[in-house]
């Protein structure tokens, strides 16, 4: 995480002041942010499911990459230094470097996931009722694959057709 914040060194600075909504879940793709201080709370449907307060953690990179709407609102716990890279995709092209220090934290929330979810599966493996449907469960989650990019347009919605 530390490469993430050398490499956001130089770029502009915002203060968030303890309880402000830093990113909204549902927003976006807008800006992506470094963390220099503080600790944030990360939500989901009003759901705190992490805490975050290492410099170098990054915010609203899925948007950026995945080109969505944020899927998690970010609250400051505790008034917050981030960095703010308004043109994420700009700064990815300028610094390489960073978009590999973005993907191995990814991979890492990932893997941490994957673990989580072997040892849930293994917990509920002989359960019945709905609690044995966890492992069913589990692996549509696990299995899921996004739909083919489509390369279509207004004049061609398909996008397999020759002109």
């Amino acid at each position: 995480m530390t490469d993430l914040l050398a490499l956001a060194d130089g770029l502009p600075t915002r203060t968030v002041p303890a309880g402000e909504v830093l990113m909204a879940e549902g927003s976006g793709p807008g800006p992506m942010y470094v963390l220099v201080s503080g600790a944030a709370a990360i939500e989901r449907d009003g759901v705190a499911f992490a805490r975050v307060l290492h410099p170098g953690a990054v915010f609203g990179e899925m948007s950026v990459v995945l080109d969505r709407p944020a899927t998690a609102t970010v609250r400051a716990q505790t008034d917050l230094v981030v960095h703010e890279i308004t043109d994420p995709q700009a700064f990815f092209r300028e610094r390489p470097d960073a978009a590999l220090a973005v993907l191995r934290m990814t991979a890492e929330r990932l893997d941490g996931m994957a673990r989580y979810l072997v040892d849930v599966k293994a917990q509920f493996a002989q359960a019945s009722g709905h609690l044995g449907m966890v492992d069913q469960i589990l692996d549509v989650l696990v299995h899921h694959q996004a739909p083919a990019g489509r390369t279509g347009s207004v004049r061609d919605p398909e996008g397999d057709h020759q002109h």
